[in-house]
């Protein structure tokens, strides 16, 4: 990327945009802020000029991450509550597909010992994500739209394993291309275990 004059909340953007695109081909704990700044075409001086350090830059890809997954879960639509978590599914495998260095940082967050902010924040959105699931499920149940007998925590908790599960084996084969086409099928399995009506 050429050096050109942004503003600072542009360069901060420009600065989380680089850590996704260098965390699909490199170990993001292996990322440093040199790596950051010439990839952007700036000095680690400029970088830090908007950052207070390595830790700040991560919080900043976290909370890119969180806005931008929740902004988008929000905006799904579906004449039923399974129809817009088919939709929340979908939305959210594309989102791994065209930016699969977050799911890589979230889990290298995850593994961090302690509470630092990035590590938080991946908490927070994994709670919130959850709570938007828990409410499409138990509308569902209420509408009469899955079986009575289904425990919606459980099933909460699948349909996050269930996109978990999915970006583990694309970054284990290197290939997240795959992941649309299956992911639909997953979803109908899903759906069989609610025991939606076909």
């Amino acid at each position: 990327m050429p050096r050109t004059k942004l503003s600072a909340d542009a360069r901060r953007a420009a600065t989380v945009e680089t850590v996704i695109s260098l965390a699909a081909a490199t170990n993001p704990a292996d990322i440093t802020t040199a790596q950051i700044a010439a990839q952007m075409g700036v000095t680690q001086g400029a970088l830090f000029r908007h950052f207070a350090d390595k830790q700040a830059i991560w919080a900043a890809v976290m909370d890119w991450t969180a806005t931008t997954l929740l902004a988008r879960f929000d905006a799904v639509t579906g004449a039923t509550p399974i129809e817009r978590l088919r939709a929340m599914f979908a939305t959210h495998i594309d989102f791994v597909v065209t930016h699969p260095g977050v799911p890589r940082i979230l889990f290298g967050e995850l593994q961090r010992d302690g509470d630092a902010q990035s590590k938080m924040c991946v908490r927070a959105l994994m709670a919130a994500y959850r709570e938007r699931v828990t409410a499409l499920l138990t509308e569902a149940k209420t509408r009469s739209l899955v079986a009575e007998r289904v425990d919606i925590s459980a099933a909460s908790t699948m349909f996050l394993g269930m996109v978990q599960g999915l970006v583990m084996q694309a970054m284990a084969a290197s290939d997240f291309t795959t992941m649309p086409a299956v992911s639909g099928r997953l979803f109908d399995l899903f759906c069989d275990g609610l025991g939606v009506a076909k």
